[in-house]
């Protein structure tokens, strides 16, 4: 590591120098590099030659035919024809090792020119450079550090992250994850943040599930930007309500105001005057809270919620956007 360009914490744009690297013996690789290219001008030798011995073969296999048919066109003893075929066979028989000794120096090229290229990327100064824009989370080596060879692994050097996208990680509850689509909406709400609310999308969903304190949940991600001077930082805390179900200009009421009766129908009790009328509705999504009616209310109606025993209260049903569905992916705090 010859030098380090970047400090932790350093805001970078794309393309800004991250580090250098330079060989740490270059008298044995330039050695190795001039071993590698003399051996891959020996191969190209062989295979030129090769390329004339092929040739060569060849031409015997058409000087053999060409005496054949003049044999033939003298009338020659049978003889001297099967002399002459066998002749042919045997020029046959060089083209076809010619070939293969030409197959094999071609094979011989490419890996000497595979030596000299790997010899070359070990003498070459790398620079690198930030692939995108971000913060550097942590500088992991020092200059003068020696950057171990790792099998075709990368090795990291500096640690960046993109501050305008995040992940959050929720589980969600078995009852709950039948409901959940990849590419669905998620309102994200972060608890050091109370007053602000991030739109994201459900981005993956883990096909198995695990066992928190007796209860199967399942984990997911969400995706979602970041806009500029947010406040968010990574590692705080959050809850997403997943939107499973959506509807405009719904006319709701409290779930609370809704009742079953012995046949189970969906019951509201409504006021009438200085009456109470028990009335049977038709309810439609739910978010826990607020439940949509579709049918046997209408807006402006009053409906007495039964809070306990002897008291009671009134609410006015009215229309407003609904966005959520009754419980469905309402992640667990995270």
């Amino acid at each position: 590591v010859d030098r380090i360009y970047v400090n932790e914490w350093d805001v970078v744009n794309q393309g800004d120098l991250i580090a250098r690297l330079v060989p740490l013996d270059t008298d044995a690789l330039e050695l190795a590099l001039a071993q590698s290219r003399a051996a891959l001008a020996q191969s190209q030798a062989a295979l030129a030659q090769s390329q004339v011995t092929l040739e060569q073969a060849k031409a015997g296999v058409d000087e053999a035919n060409y005496d054949l048919e003049q044999l033939q066109r003298q009338h020659v003893s049978y003889k001297r024809q099967q002399i002459a075929r066998l002749q042919i066979k045997a020029a046959e028989l060089q083209v076809t090792a010619a070939e293969s000794q030409l197959d094999s120096a071609e094979l011989q090229v490419d890996a000497a020119k595979g030596a000299v290229e790997e010899a070359e990327s070990k003498l070459e100064i790398k620079t690198l450079t930030a692939p995108f824009n971000g913060v550097v989370v942590s500088v992991l080596v020092d200059e003068g550090d020696v950057v171990p060879p790792a099998d075709g692994q990368q090795v990291p050097i500096v640690h960046l992250i993109d501050l305008t996208t995040m992940e959050l990680g929720v589980d969600l509850d078995e009852m709950d994850i039948p409901e959940v689509r990849l590419g669905q909406g998620a309102i994200i709400s972060v608890d050091a943040l109370p007053d602000t609310q991030f739109e994201g999308k459900v981005i993956a969903i883990a096909p198995t599930s695990k066992v928190l304190g007796g209860v199967v949940q399942y984990e997911a991600k969400i995706g979602f930007d970041i806009p500029r001077d947010a406040g968010l930082r990574v590692g705080m805390s959050a809850t997403a309500d997943i939107i499973t179900g959506q509807r405009s200009n719904a006319l709701l009421v409290p779930e609370r105001a809704i009742k079953r009766d012995e046949q189970g129908n969906s019951v509201v009790m409504l006021k009438i005057g200085d009456k109470l009328q028990p009335k049977l509705v038709v309810t439609g999504l739910s978010d826990g809270l607020q439940t949509e009616i579709i049918d046997g209310l209408g807006e402006g109606d009053t409906v007495v919620i039964e809070e306990r025993a002897g008291a009671s209260s009134s609410g006015t049903s009215g229309g407003m956007r609904f966005p959520f569905m009754p419980g469905k992916g309402l992640a667990p705090k995270k």
